[in-house]
């Protein structure tokens, strides 16, 4: 099959989305230094109460050193809300602030073994501040943890994280579903609109054709010329058909896929030799397969898949098979050719509208291809394998 060469230029709407990415990243990384700046101010502020109080402490030792009982100064800084243990220099607890311990109910063990964790856990969050006297005598260690709000900061940007990553994920998949849908309402229009310029011509040919076989009866030459543009009316108004189906939604019967398949190379085989190429076209698994599909829909998946394996054929011979399994309850199709193959990178892109190697494609066939099947048969169209200047196999799979 064809490997894709170019793509679509991105749009507006793509560009709008990196507009999107990029301003949401911007607001998250300012939300983010904006609380990391908060955190630390609200830290340094907790730090220095501390300090005040160590400060108050050696103050009063220097000027009363008969003072034994240093706990009226814990009441200088009743209005700090994070907790606090005021430890003397052998790390003894002595008085604590801001959590519950009922130290009563412990033995000494147990209150030496409490406070020793709880220092270790404090001292983990900030480092113990010290009173001494002259930098030698050590009064007090003074053990603090973090306050309610420092702890509800340290997790507002994981939050903000979280939503603006939400935010972007919905914001994505909206765009994302306004850009299938804008597609869709172009693919369903412009087929409904060449299903309805084709309408009136049609019609008006048909009449001509009426015509045409009254006045050429009796000669044989122009009866078969007749009979042949009768054909090719036949085979538009077949194309119409298809068109005015894209959007609606389409019956399913069961059919014979082989028969569907045979006709379709019938179709095809006639029209071969016009490219100069020699191409056998095979069904290689015989026997009845039936599946619900859309007669008219289906054969033009195989058209489309049968077209893109003639024009990736480099040579002037080649081979287009058809394998058809039964899986459980599901139909598969494999569609193989003999063409130069798919690079490994291209296999969903094929898929993609706009890729096509050849000058003058539009890169539509294939996406309409899987759009027939995924989306009015609920079926799967995927490249199955594929190997450069070898050949490709396309799968459909069929409920």
């Amino acid at each position: 099959m064809t490997a894709p060469a170019r793509g679509l230029p991105i749009g507006k709407t793509g560009n709008f989305k990196i507009v999107l990415l990029g301003f949401a990243s911007l607001s998250v990384l300012a939300l983010l230094l904006y609380s990391q700046r908060l955190t630390d101010q609200l830290l340094a502020r907790e730090r220095e109460v501390v300090a005040l109080y160590a400060r108050s402490i050696e103050y009063v030792t220097k000027n009363d050193p008969a003072a034994g009982d240093l706990g009226f100064a814990f009441e200088v800084i009743r209005t700090i809300d994070f907790p606090i243990v005021v430890a003397s220099a052998t790390d003894s607890a002595m008085y604590w602030r801001n959590f519950e311990v009922d130290t009563a109910s412990m033995s000494p063990e147990q209150r030496k073994e409490f406070f020793k964790n709880l220092f270790a856990e404090m001292d983990a969050q900030n480092k113990p501040i010290r009173a001494a006297v002259n930098d030698t005598l050590v009064l007090n260690n003074l053990h603090y943890g973090e306050s309610e709000l420092i702890r509800q900061l340290r997790w507002l940007p994981v939050s903000e994280l979280a939503i603006a990553t939400i935010f972007i994920l919905i914001a994505y998949v909206g765009f994302s579903y306004i850009k299938r849908s804008e597609q869709s309402n172009i693919w369903v229009g412009m087929a409904k609109e060449t299903a309805h310029q084709l309408g009136t011509p049609l019609s008006s040919l048909m009449g001509w054709m009426e015509r045409l076989r009254v006045d050429t009866a009796g000669t044989p030459r122009l009866t078969e010329t007749v009979g042949e543009m009768e054909h090719d009316v036949h085979r538009l108004n077949k194309v119409a058909a298809r068109f005015s189906k894209i959007g609606s939604t389409p019956s399913l019967q069961e059919e014979d896929l082989t028969e569907v398949i045979e006709g379709v190379i019938q179709y095809i085989a006639k029209r071969i030799p016009k490219s100069g190429k020699k191409v056998d076209l095979v069904i290689e698994t015989p026997g009845t397969f039936r599946a619900r599909i859309n007669r008219e829909l289906f054969e033009w998946v195989i058209e489309n898949l049968m077209k893109n394996a003639l024009d990736a054929m480099e040579g002037n011979a080649g081979k287009i098979s058809f394998a058809i399994s039964r899986v459980g309850d599901k139909t598969m199709i494999d569609v193989s050719d003999t063409g130069k193959g798919i690079d490994p990178k291209f296999h969903k892109e094929v898929f993609r509208p706009g890729y096509s190697t050849k000058i003058r494609g539009w890169g539509l066939g294939l996406t309409l291809a899987k759009r027939i099947i995924e989306e009015y048969h609920k079926g799967r169209l995927f490249v199955k394998q594929s190997t450069p200047g070898v050949g490709t196999t396309f799968r459909i799979r069929l409920q």
